[in-house]
């Protein structure tokens, strides 16, 4: 294993020449690489170890390959795991000393960050640990950031993007080299990006700083396998066995079944997605000569869209980068394949609003100074939109105090509670137990998929079936809205706690031992 890491790292050096000739060509600077990597005179790349299995193994193949002056490490504590986190820290730390390995550290308030930003954890932790490895090679020079996605990471990506609905770059998996995101210095010329991990968010990033994945040919097994061989401390994470996470979940529930099929899956999807990409390109190549074709003064020609066998993946190709989710398009698909009056339909995302005229579809931004200014349509430009809620308008509420969302006023009062009030909720009103519901929550737009227990019941229900039990025009449907619980375990799974102004679920009720309660009127 150790020769044939050090031959994949060659190679990779070579595709970061590649990415910097691009990142040239395309105006926006970027270095020369330095010193070949046997050189033990300078710290050239920036290693990220967390202290499991796999950053640990990727740790100890540098070190062996390349010697302790090539590389430096970066550890993040998240406080996620209370004394877990800390003992990884520790056991990162022990291993840089003994080794001779510069180390960087840092503490991130990972929870409060997430809350604050309306984003999940793991999007937190993530935009926090990529924002910060982009501060550290600025600071200290570093060519590129390593880490240590492995072909089972790849593959779990590629599944977790086919459930939640990422487009075709959403099946191309990671790439070996790629632009690092989230650095602290904005790009003007391209101010965002697609996220390979994350398709459906736009990221900041600059070329000329690259992430590395050395060990994305090589599967779990091996390197467990390699960690055993040469006796390499790791710590385990509790977490990883829960499957109340997505991805641990594909893991330990939908991998097994994978497995039993084809024992090489794992090799099997990482060559697929080799395809993929190609395919990618091509269909990429496709669109930018066509949407020149249905573009008119900056609008989108529906005759001239229509036209084209291919319309649906065009229409996602444009629309994509404004954010449109894939209910919103399909919503918007229907409607043109209908017999119903086209024009004065409204569909938003996060940052525009789309509307429908009667043979065009024209882009609108919901930015202040802008409204009822059309912009041009233009898919050669990627637009920022707000991380990880794609599609979604979203506003976090941190306490008590009137908020608007997607055109919605509504009013957050804390009370103290008293057997005299009325525990049926009127029209407009929700009433929470504020020991069940903590500030800071999320009000948002509903997604495909969305479920909660209504108050009173015992199971499930999905929001769309809601909608009809509610009687919810289409128009209702668009633009209904959710509070997220961003508290706890309930933050990962996006726990719904009421559709606002509607119905709240069952676990936020008033009960017997309620001393104080969150009351929101819309």
């Amino acid at each position: 294993m150790l020769e044939r890491f050090r031959h994949k790292v060659e190679e990779l050096r070579g595709l970061i020449a590649d990415l910097r000739s691009a990142s040239v060509s395309m105006g926006q600077g970027g270095s020369t690489l330095s010193a070949p990597l046997t050189s033990t005179s300078d710290h050239q790349y920036l290693l990220a170890v967390s202290g499991g299995v796999d950053s640990m193994c990727l740790a100890d193949l540098w070190l062996r390959c390349f010697g302790a002056g090539s590389f430096a490490i970066a550890h993040c504590n998240f406080h996620l795991r209370g004394e877990e986190s800390d003992g990884d820290e520790a056991l990162v730390t022990k291993w840089a000393e003994e080794n001779g390995v510069r180390m960087h550290r840092v503490d991130f308030d990972t929870v409060r960050y997430g809350a604050e930003n309306g984003l999940s954890i793991e999007m937190a932790a993530r935009e926090l640990r990529y924002r910060w490895f982009g501060e550290l090679c600025q600071e200290h020079g570093y060519e590129a950031v390593v880490v240590a996605h492995h072909a089972d990471d790849n593959a779990e990506t590629l599944v977790l993007n086919m459930v939640r609905g990422a487009g075709l770059k959403g099946l191309t998996g990671m790439k070996p080299v790629s632009p690092l995101p989230y650095l602290s210095r904005h790009c003007d010329e391209h101010p965002t990006r697609h996220c390979e991990e994350h398709p459906t968010r736009h990221c900041e990033e600059r070329s000329d700083v690259a992430i590395l994945r050395p060990l994305l040919t090589f599967t779990r097994k091996q390197i467990e396998g390699h960690v055993f061989a040469w006796k390499v401390p790791y710590r385990e994470d509790s977490t990883n066995s829960s499957v109340e996470y997505r991805r641990n979940s594909i893991r330990h529930e939908v991998f097994p079944l994978f497995e039993r099929m084809n024992p090489s899956y794992v090799r099997t999807l990482n060559r697929e997605m080799t395809y993929l990409s190609d395919a990618s390109s091509i269909v990429d190549e496709w669109c930018k000569e066509h949407v020149e074709h249905v573009l008119e003064n900056g609008e989108i020609s529906i005759p001239r869209l229509l036209e084209i066998p291919q319309w649906r993946y065009l229409l996602y190709y444009i629309l994509e980068p404004y954010g449109f989710n894939t209910s919103v398009l399909e919503s918007l698909e229907n409607l043109l394949m209908s017999d119903r009056t086209i024009s004065g339909k409204r569909f938003e995302s996060a940052g525009y609003v789309l509307r429908t005229e009667r043979q065009s579809l024209v882009v609108v931004p919901k930015m202040a100074g802008h409204a009822g200014h059309d912009v041009p349509v233009d898919p050669g430009h990627d637009v920022a939109v707000i991380p990880d809620l794609i599609g979604d308008p979203f506003v976090p509420v941190r306490g008590a105090g009137a908020y608007h969302c997607n055109g919605k006023r509504f009013v957050v009062e804390v009370l103290p509670w008293s057997a005299e009030m009325p525990l049926q909720q009127p029209a407009g009103m929700l009433i929470f137990d504020a020991d069940k519901l903590k500030f800071p929550f999320v009000c948002r737009g509903w997604r495909n998929g969305d479920w909660m227990i209504p108050l009173g019941m015992k199971g499930k229900k999905k929001l769309s079936d809601m909608f009809t039990d509610l009687k919810y025009s289409y128009q209702d449907k668009e633009n209904a809205l959710v509070l997220v619980d961003c508290t706890g375990d309930r933050a990962e799974k996006q726990h719904i706690a009421a559709l606002l102004g509607a119905r709240i679920d069952d676990h936020y009720k008033v009960s017997d031992r309620t001393t104080s309660i969150i009351r929101i009127t819309l």
